[in-house]
């Protein structure tokens, strides 16, 4: 299932995290990260939307040309479980379709590293998700980056709170750097190609 929009609409790609500097290294935080990495590709830095209760950064994503996408990059600081709200208003602001929207976000049922791109569906758990489907319903892109479940009997709440792990961090910024590579090309290239090349 694709989203068909007009290549002139905005997109909107929404990095998930909390914030303040004891959140930054936390599992829950790489959508943040892979939004950081983003902004320095646009060449650009975050300010604060207004009333929206978030950091954002316009730019485009792509080739010059008839093939970049016009992009507002966000970061929501309302906490993640009340993600939904700033991601509504600036959906609202910047007159973005809900198909034109992508959630990067941390996912447990999936291995380290390992990246999924979908249209749709359920939260599973995850608050920001859950925060940002009953703003808007759910039919807006997610990228998610698998952090794995948590060891022994951990609690949920503490694994993803927890920083990534000296191992993890080997690969951090390679899988970073992936789910970027793979937000643009959900932006420029549409989802099937995406899915393609970065689902693994």
């Amino acid at each position: 299932m694709d989203v068909t929009t007009a290549a002139s609409d905005p997109w909107l790609i929404v990095g998930l995290g909390n914030p303040g500097p004891e959140y930054a290294m936390n599992r829950h935080n790489v959508g943040f990260m892979v939004a950081d990495l983003l902004a320095e590709r646009i060449g650009g830095k975050f300010k604060r939307a207004g009333k929206a209760q978030a950091q954002v950064l316009e730019g485009r994503i792509g080739p010059a040309g008839p093939g970049s996408r016009r992009v507002v990059l966000a970061k929501p600081m309302s906490y993640m479980n009340l993600s939904g709200g700033p991601v509504n208003a600036l959906r609202d602001f910047y007159k973005v379709p809900v198909g034109n929207i992508v959630a990067v976000h941390d996912e447990l049922d999936i291995d380290y590293a390992t990246l999924r791109l979908k249209l749709g569906g359920g939260d599973n758990g995850h608050n920001g998700l859950k925060s940002m489907t009953k703003a808007m319903g759910p039919d807006y892109h997610r990228v998610r980056c698998g952090i794995g479940r948590p060891p022994g009997r951990m609690q949920v709440a503490d694994f993803v709170l927890k920083d990534f792990s000296s191992a993890e961090r080997k690969e951090l910024d390679w899988f970073v750097d992936r789910a970027a590579d793979a937000v643009e090309c959900l932006v420029t290239e549409g989802l099937e190609r995406a899915q393609s090349a970065y689902n693994s």
